[in-house]
């Protein structure tokens, strides 16, 4: 076998392997330059907005972040008029979109940014903000203020897990802060925020996890799993976790133009406050049922096939938590996710 031809470069502008940082850095922004997705939060420097879209962006694809970006920033563009709205009405304009504990970090956070009379400007008083956490803060810290702090998200891992060839486990708390030392070598001081954008949408829209689009991406020449021909087994993560799959059922009463909600205990863990479409166990006093459909929903590692049965017999409801709702009212309170898939398929909403 023929030896590897080796480019010498200065260390301090070089990954951890010798991949030279200064041509992927620039062959990366001369990509993003050509050509980019056009998405809302691109359009701005402002670090509300930019803060809004990053946690909005945690765990959820940008595609359908931008509806409720939009939305949410029509109803609240300030940190003020976001303090001063209910809880209930962020939470329904956060409905459907998920993981609602960021709905209620957002808030408690704009009560800290208006008590201390400023936005942060640092990345140690973003990290400081509830729900923030290190890649928040990069990217923050670096698309609103210019800031040289590299991200390091899944799409980030898995740039650099295939350029430097690294089948280290990405689930290790070492090999990401490795990856983070490289992609923070990699990152141009001089224009963080694009770099981080930049290398944001090649992992998002080119190394994609499945089938990467290696005859597109602008760094391929630098690429060492690329060389290697082990681009497909890359990134590794070896503490995966078998999901949980669990069946349920979904009650639908409606009757007189109303359909019949159950509001989530104040002090329950996940979702409280929220309302959504009672069970058999909510209502064991319920009649006989029909399945009118079915779909399936993923929280975490949890698969859950619910069943969506309509029911003519309105039992004598067990306390307060249950209340009738006009389809028009539906849509300015919080509605649980599997609430709102399985109305739809009632033909409710």
């Amino acid at each position: 076998m023929a030896p590897r031809h080796r480019v010498r470069i200065p260390k301090e502008r070089t990954g951890r392997r010798g991949v030279p940082s200064c041509a992927f850095t620039e062959a990366l922004l001369a990509w993003y330059r050509k050509g980019h997705r056009d998405l809302p939060w691109r359009r701005t420097r402002d670090p509300y907005s930019i803060w809004v879209s990053e946690i909005m962006l945690q765990q959820t694809r940008a595609q359908a972040v931008i509806p409720y970006y939009e939305r949410f920033l029509a109803r609240f563009p300030t940190v003020a008029s976001l303090v001063a709205a209910p809880d209930e009405e962020v939470l329904a304009l956060w409905s459907g979109l998920g993981y609602y504990s960021r709905a209620r970090n957002l808030r408690r956070a704009a009560i800290q940014i208006e008590s201390a009379g400023r936005f942060p400007r640092s990345y140690d008083a973003l990290r400081a903000l509830p729900g923030v956490g290190d890649y928040t803060a990069a990217a923050i810290a670096s698309i609103a203020f210019g800031l040289p702090h590299a991200v390091l998200d899944g799409n980030v891992l898995r740039v650099v897990a295939r350029v430097e060839n690294d089948p280290s486990d990405i689930a290790s708390a070492a090999t990401r802060e490795r990856f983070r030392r490289v992609a923070q070598a990699w990152l141009d001081p001089r224009r963080p925020g694009p770099f981080n954008q930049a290398l944001m949408e090649l992992g998002a829209t080119v190394c994609l996890a499945r089938d990467p689009l290696c005859l597109l991406c602008p760094v391929a020449g630098l690429c060492r799993a690329r060389e290697c021909g082990t681009a497909a087994q890359l990134p590794v993560k070896l503490r995966a976790v078998a999901p949980v799959r669990l069946q349920e059922t979904l009650l639908v009463l409606y009757q007189h133009g109303r359909v019949l909600l159950r509001q989530i205990e104040a002090d329950a863990r996940r979702m409280a406050g929220f309302w959504e479409l009672p069970t058999p166990a909510h209502l064991p006093e319920a009649g006989a049922t029909t399945a009118i459909g079915r779909f399936r929903h993923s929280i975490t590692r949890h698969r859950y096939e619910f069943t969506v049965a309509r029911t003519e017999h309105v039992p004598a409801l067990p306390g307060s938590a249950f209340r009738w709702f006009r389809p028009r009212e539906i849509t300015r309170i919080p509605l649980s996710t599997t609430a709102r898939k399985a109305l739809r398929i009632a033909g409710i909403v």
